[in-house]
């Protein structure tokens, strides 16, 4: 298949020029670092709560000083003599999410947030951007790391966990942790044949398919105290490992967690860049959070294509195609260009898809709807997996987009 270049392939986004290597400033060790993020509506703030040390470090070991997509925030490693950027990873957060949501209009709440960085060879300056709709800066935080400090506790892996697929070394391929919440004693059998159901679904759709070679998945499996997650609408609360639940922002469906400590002590010690919960129950929902997690329900009759669909948005920063109008109606101002690949205002329609357009590649096209929006925003395709559960593949924007993503992290290209 024909290659297409977006601005996001031309140019990888708030990269410094000079080239660096992965051991000239870091260790193979990981760096966890663990923040409070807080405000409402109109303000945000940021706190230090934590450093950890882990062994291995499974991130990327090239593209080290630039980001792929811009997302909703940052976090960067910079030299503290010359401020060069030394490695930085994008983001977004559910406090973030929140923001746009009526409750935050009217109180205050704080977030837990877990990021890993490589562990550094020297002190470094530790820098935290967190950005508005308007792509605007809302709340920066810098501050330094030393990695001979005293405080910095070492951590080690708490569960057993198992390789389900791949196998290869960490700095060569994009490693995957799939654990589970809500799975107790008894379910930790149902858990690994979920967890290999998940794989599978991933692994099977275009271009993933296609990519296998560059990914390894391994299963954590965590003992939660109860079998099943909170549903809190039907009153019932139960007591898991990451306290995941139904009814977030008062949307039934929608299930996540806000226990990211809780999360990242449960998997330290274990090589992972990325993150996929499998609740252990059979009803519909689910979240992904693009450079964060995603989350579904690990015995839905649907989980394996919402397991997809979920993992296009927390891997590849793909944004939802569906829209209604009743919610989230306004997380995408008109006059801004959303960084997400996928969706388009036409603000700065030439950074998104329309060299695919102009090349006359099949099925591509605006159409109008996305983003939660029915009018004012545009999609690629008349339909894709990012839009609804019944359509079976990724349309020609949305693969385009998960093959640049693989390419960044395994510093290869796709022939």
């Amino acid at each position: 298949m024909k290659r297409f270049c977006c601005i996001l392939t031309a140019l990888l986004v708030s990269g410094t020029a000079f080239a660096q290597h992965f051991s000239d400033n870091f260790e193979d060790a990981t760096l966890r670092l663990d923040y409070i993020f807080s405000g409402n509506a109109e303000e945000s703030r940021i706190a230090l709560a934590g450093a950890y040390k882990t062994r291995v470090w499974a991130g990327r070991r090239s593209n080290m000083d630039k980001v792929l997509l811009e997302g909703n925030g940052k976090i960067e490693v910079l030299d503290p003599s010359s401020g060069k950027v030394l490695y930085c990873n994008p983001f977004s957060t559910l406090f973030q999410e929140w923001q746009s949501t009526a409750e935050a209009r009217q109180t205050t709440r704080a977030f837990e947030n877990c990021f890993q960085v490589p562990w550094p060879k020297r002190k470094v300056n530790i820098r935290v951007t967190l950005t508005d709709k308007y792509r605007r800066v809302s709340a920066t935080l810098t501050h330094p790391v030393d990695p001979s400090d005293i405080l910095i506790r070492p951590l080690k892996a708490k569960h057993p966990w198992r390789q389900i697929q791949g196998g290869g070394h960490h700095g060569e391929r994009i490693d995957v942790a799939i654990i589970g919440d809500g799975y107790s004693k008894k379910d930790i059998k149902q858990f690994y044949t979920d967890a290999s159901n998940a794989v599978a679904s991933l692994m099977g759709h275009k271009p993933l398919s296609d990519m296998q070679d560059r990914f390894n998945f391994i299963a954590v499996a965590a003992v939660s105290d109860d079998s099943g997650v909170s549903v809190p609408h039907e009153n019932k609360w139960m007591n898991t490992c990451f306290s995941s639940h139904y009814d977030t922002f008062y949307t039934e469906r929608y299930l996540t967690t806000s226990s990211q400590r809780a999360l990242y002590f449960d998997l330290a010690g274990i090589p992972f860049e990325h993150i996929i919960i499998l609740a252990n129950t059979s009803r519909y929902g689910g979240g992904g959070i693009f450079n964060s997690l995603t989350i579904v329900s690990g015995s839905n009759r649907l989980s394996g294509i919402v397991t997809v669909h979920e993992f296009g948005h927390a891997f590849a920063g793909l944004a939802d195609e569906y829209f209604y109008d009743d919610e989230y109606s306004d997380n995408y101002p008109q006059d801004v260009e959303p960084w997400e690949p996928n969706i388009t205002t036409k603000t700065d329609f030439s950074a998104k898809w329309k060299a695919m357009i102009d090349s006359g590649v099949p099925g591509v096209g605006l159409y109008e709807g996305g983003g939660y929006r029915s009018k004012g925003i545009f999609r690629p395709a008349e339909d894709c997996r990012m839009k609804t559960n019944e359509f079976p593949d990724f349309c020609p924007v949305c693969r385009e987009a998960i093959i640049r993503t693989v390419d960044y992290y395994t510093g290869t290209e796709t022939k």
